[in-house]
């Protein structure tokens, strides 16, 4: 054996170990804790009223955020991609401000902007502590991904292929639809994946905006916080558990949408 080999194994086998410790221990741990009391209490734990209630919120809360933000993060990416303009590398900048600012202070924001007394504060209709409040922290949180995931395709395949299409009588929706997004197609998925794996696990921005109401506004994050502060141990590992299951599933999509993507 080499001494670059033994070096390389030696690197592996310390990464793996890091990853091992940091990654796969806790969410085994999670696991083990869930099962602990038998598949029959962590049933009873996810069917209570709150549980279903918390699971539908964040479902619904994902439908509408993670939709809004691709048809942005698309068209956004075209402008950055495809525009000349004067302060696109000021739009570029705010663009990553989601990932700049503590989702808290996000919360925070929104409590200013449409709480009473707020800028915003006088709506016909609620905003803050309500399903409103909850949409609107989700959005800017998960504002980031799809834009991130679709600029750098658009400029790898450049725009001579939508140039052509141009020339030969293609209005715009014919060469978005038949040319451009055929080519940004597994960036888009790629980038909606993410959206919908940061969506389901928001919980900082959400927690300030939502009022933690039980059965109204308290998505899955709120519940296992919440079931963990009024030592409901094993109800709180009930729900890690199903968050986990979750991020699992996304992470084996993720997998394949890449690999995918490496294909074509």
């Amino acid at each position: 054996m080499t001494v670059d080999r033994g070096w390389r194994i030696a690197l592996r086998t310390l990464a793996l170990a890091y990853l091992a410790l940091l990654l796969l221990a806790p969410v085994g741990l999670v696991f083990y804790r869930t099962f602990e009391h038998g598949v029959m209490a962590v049933w009873d734990s996810i069917t209570t009223p709150a549980a279903i209630s918390a699971f539908w919120l964040t479902i619904e809360v994902t439908a509408i955020a993670v939709p809004l933000n691709t048809i942005f993060g698309v068209l956004c990416a075209l402008v950055l991609a495809r525009g000349r303009f004067r302060g696109k590398a000021l739009l570029d900048a705010i663009i990553d401000l989601p990932f700049a600012i503590s989702p808290i202070v996000v919360g925070l924001a929104l409590v200013l902007l449409f709480g009473r007394g707020g800028w915003l504060g006088d709506l016909p209709f609620q905003v803050i502590f309500s399903f409103p409040g909850i949409v609107l922290a989700t959005i800017f949180v998960t504002l980031p991904f799809v834009v991130r995931e679709v600029t750098p395709v658009l400029r790898e395949i450049g725009d001579e292929q939508e140039q052509a299409a141009s020339t030969l009588g293609a209005d715009n929706w014919q060469t978005f639809w038949r040319i451009t997004l055929p080519a940004i197609r597994w960036g888009v998925a790629y980038g909606v994946i993410l959206s919908v794996a940061r969506s389901i696990g928001e919980f900082g921005a959400v927690s300030v905006v939502s009022g933690k109401i039980s059965g109204e506004t308290e998505t899955l994050t709120l519940l296992v916080e919440k079931r963990f502060a009024n030592f409901d141990i094993a109800g709180a590992y009930a729900a890690s558990g199903l968050l986990a299951v979750i991020a699992l599933t996304t992470l084996v999509v993720m997998t394949l949408s890449n690999a995918r993507r490496d294909e074509t």
